[in-house]
Protein backbone atom coordinates (compact mmCIF):
# COMPACT_ATOMS: atom_id res chain seq x y z
CA UNK A 1 0.00 0.00 0.00
CA UNK A 2 3.08 2.32 0.52
CA UNK A 3 4.41 1.96 -3.18
CA UNK A 4 1.19 3.38 -4.83
CA UNK A 5 0.27 6.15 -2.58
CA UNK A 6 4.47 7.29 -2.64
CA UNK A 7 3.89 6.74 -6.65
CA UNK A 8 0.38 9.30 -6.20
CA UNK A 9 1.86 11.74 -4.35
CA UNK A 10 4.87 11.63 -6.64
CA UNK A 11 2.82 12.08 -9.56
CA UNK A 12 1.17 15.58 -8.02
CA UNK A 13 3.58 18.18 -9.27
CA UNK A 14 4.14 16.03 -12.62
CA UNK A 15 3.05 18.90 -15.39
CA UNK A 16 2.99 21.72 -12.69
CA UNK A 17 5.36 24.52 -12.28
CA UNK A 18 3.27 27.76 -13.59
CA UNK A 19 5.27 30.65 -12.77
CA UNK A 20 2.03 32.38 -11.45
CA UNK A 21 2.20 30.34 -7.90
CA UNK A 22 4.19 33.48 -6.14
CA UNK A 23 0.43 35.11 -5.41
CA UNK A 24 -1.00 31.40 -4.17
CA UNK A 25 -1.31 31.25 -0.96
CA UNK A 26 -4.45 28.91 -0.06
CA UNK A 27 -4.05 25.39 -0.76
CA UNK A 28 -6.61 25.52 -3.73
CA UNK A 29 -4.98 28.29 -5.33
CA UNK A 30 -1.85 26.73 -4.90
CA UNK A 31 -3.08 23.29 -6.74
CA UNK A 32 -4.83 24.83 -9.66
CA UNK A 33 -1.90 28.02 -10.43
CA UNK A 34 0.89 25.59 -9.84
CA UNK A 35 -0.52 22.72 -12.43
CA UNK A 36 -1.00 20.27 -10.84
CA UNK A 37 -4.31 18.95 -12.40
CA UNK A 38 -2.81 18.88 -14.92
CA UNK A 39 -1.67 15.37 -14.35
CA UNK A 40 -3.66 14.63 -11.51
CA UNK A 41 -7.60 14.00 -10.68
CA UNK A 42 -9.26 16.08 -7.51
CA UNK A 43 -12.75 16.14 -7.82
CA UNK A 44 -12.98 19.48 -5.38
CA UNK A 45 -10.69 21.35 -7.47
CA UNK A 46 -12.31 20.43 -10.86
CA UNK A 47 -9.21 18.22 -11.73
CA UNK A 48 -9.63 15.42 -14.38
CA UNK A 49 -5.54 14.85 -15.08
CA UNK A 50 -4.98 11.53 -16.29
CA UNK A 51 -0.63 11.50 -16.02
CA UNK A 52 -0.58 11.22 -12.20
CA UNK A 53 -2.52 9.41 -9.50
CA UNK A 54 -5.83 10.29 -8.66
CA UNK A 55 -5.70 11.39 -5.46
CA UNK A 56 -9.60 11.21 -5.26
CA UNK A 57 -8.33 7.40 -5.22
CA UNK A 58 -5.31 7.43 -3.61
CA UNK A 59 -6.49 9.75 -0.43
CA UNK A 60 -2.99 10.97 0.66
CA UNK A 61 -2.24 12.60 4.30
CA UNK A 62 -0.79 15.72 4.82
CA UNK A 63 2.84 14.84 5.46
CA UNK A 64 3.34 12.54 2.26
CA UNK A 65 1.75 15.19 0.34
CA UNK A 66 4.26 17.65 1.31
CA UNK A 67 7.41 15.64 1.76
CA UNK A 68 6.61 14.11 -1.89
CA UNK A 69 5.76 18.18 -3.06
CA UNK A 70 8.97 19.55 -1.51
CA UNK A 71 11.91 16.57 -2.16
CA UNK A 72 9.90 15.19 -5.43
CA UNK A 73 11.04 11.54 -6.21
CA UNK A 74 9.62 8.56 -8.30
CA UNK A 75 9.21 10.47 -11.58
CA UNK A 76 7.55 13.82 -9.67
CA UNK A 77 10.19 17.37 -9.54
CA UNK A 78 10.90 18.91 -5.99
CA UNK A 79 9.44 22.20 -5.81
CA UNK A 80 11.13 23.29 -2.64
CA UNK A 81 12.63 25.99 -4.77
CA UNK A 82 9.58 26.90 -6.86
CA UNK A 83 7.30 27.15 -4.00
CA UNK A 84 7.15 28.48 -0.32
CA UNK A 85 6.94 26.31 2.72
CA UNK A 86 4.18 27.77 3.94
CA UNK A 87 2.77 26.88 0.00
CA UNK A 88 3.49 23.44 0.25
CA UNK A 89 1.94 22.85 3.17
CA UNK A 90 -1.33 24.41 1.74
CA UNK A 91 -1.55 22.36 -0.89
CA UNK A 92 -0.93 19.55 1.74
CA UNK A 93 -3.37 20.50 4.07
CA UNK A 94 -5.84 20.98 1.00
CA UNK A 95 -4.56 17.09 -0.70
CA UNK A 96 -5.42 15.92 2.35
CA UNK A 97 -8.29 17.18 3.17
CA UNK A 98 -10.27 16.97 0.21
CA UNK A 99 -9.32 14.04 -1.67
CA UNK A 100 -12.06 11.39 -2.03
CA UNK A 101 -14.46 14.03 -0.30
CA UNK A 102 -16.40 14.84 -3.73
Amino acid sequence: MRLPLLLVVAALAVGCGSKTTSNASSGSDVFKTAGCGNCHTLASAGANGRVGPDLDQVKPDAPLVERQVTNGGGGMPAFKATLSAAQIKAVADYVSSNAGKS
